[in-house]
């Protein structure tokens, strides 16, 4: 364990991981702030301080919310599957310059995405970060299986 610590590719990927990680978690209070600002709560007793009138104007969707929602979701569509394969292909022994390039790519792409997705640029912006990051995903589990092959 004490080796691996000490393993710069390691090292990167743990830097990487925990940034977006973080960013990921920072879409829940940034929900928490669509919701308060654009009065749109999805639970009973979000609102269970307000009169009967008031609750049914406040237990709605926004289209905000649902952007950030979904932006969020996205997020553990993506960045689970990243720090899963991510980990694995570092213990595979990778280039350090080939695993910091994938780690780099993958987070940018990811920052990207969400500032397209809750900036609602047009497509192909969303779309496109989205798959450069399932894209680099993709090729470091390509990566370990083609060492396994070799089995």
């Amino acid at each position: 364990m004490l080796d691996l610590m000490q393993d710069e590719v390691f090292k990167a990927f743990s830097t990487y991981a925990l940034i977006v990680i973080l960013k990921m978690m920072l879409m829940a209070p940034l929900t928490t702030f669509y919701r308060v600002r654009r009065g749109a709560f999805a639970s009973e007793e979000d609102v269970a301080h307000k009169s009967g009138e008031e609750r049914k104007k406040l237990l709605r969707t926004h289209p905000d919310v649902e952007r950030v929602r979904r932006c969020h979701q996205n997020d553990l569509e993506n960045v689970v599957p990243f720090v899963l394969i991510g980990f694995i292909y570092t213990l595979s022994g990778p280039q350090l310059s080939a695993a910091i390039l994938h780690f780099r790519i993958f987070t940018g792409s990811r920052i990207f995405h969400t500032i397209s997705y809750v900036g609602a640029f047009h497509q192909p912006c969303r779309g496109l970060s989205f798959l450069v990051g399932l894209a680099t995903t993709v090729s470091m589990a390509y990566n370990v299986l083609s060492q396994f092959s070799n089995l």
